[in-house]
């Protein structure tokens, strides 16, 4: 499992663009392979599955780099007080409004771990960082649109599944996308 003492986690920052977009085509092409088709994976990468650099410019997305290893990202995530559920730059049904606290979900963005930290409990950690950021912030409750891969361990910490949605893509092909919600 996973801990503090092994990984750093800070702030996401515009230099780390292009690594984040290549752990995430890594992850997503090696850790979802089982659960999604190659068409879907080529369909999805981009679009549905990618970085929102929204959430670098809103503060609110992150890295994990080993300890020791400055530069080398293990993993990423984040969560958002805005109401676009999930997706990329590029992806669907983006809003960009803001959430209140009050009454809205805050809302657990595009945590990926690169295949090489998969399996060590660092998207448990990640998860975690997230939500504690998202709960000093003042939500009470959170939402996400997760990958059929994501759903055992986000079931594991207390999410819920709402509904399936198959999110269309530009290729043609559906992505199948959970929706989960957790009260803190």
């Amino acid at each position: 499992m996973a801990s503090v003492q092994e990984f750093l986690i800070r702030k996401a920052v515009v230099p780390d663009i292009p690594a984040l977009h290549i752990l995430i085509e890594q992850s997503v092409r090696h850790l979802q392979k089982d659960d999604y088709t190659p068409e879907q994976i080529e369909g999805a990468l981009g679009h549905t599955l990618g970085l929102d650099t929204q959430l670098i410019e809103d503060g609110t997305y992150f890295v994990a780099e080993p300890t020791g290893s400055a530069g080398v990202l293990a993993g990423c995530g984040g969560w958002s007080n805005r109401k676009t559920l999930f997706g990329s730059d590029h992806g669907p049904n983006r809003e960009m409004s803001l959430l209140d606290p009050a009454t809205d979900a805050a809302k657990i963005r595009a945590i990926f771990v690169h295949p090489d930290w998969a399996r060590r409990g660092l998207g448990t950690l990640i998860l975690k960082h997230c939500e504690d950021a998202a709960q000093r912030a003042g939500f009470r409750r959170l939402e996400m649109g997760s990958t059929l891969t994501g759903v055992p361990l986000y079931t594991l910490k207390g999410y819920q599944e709402r509904e399936r949605v198959h999110v269309p893509l530009p290729s043609g092909e559906a992505l199948p996308i959970v929706r989960m919600v957790k009260t803190l």
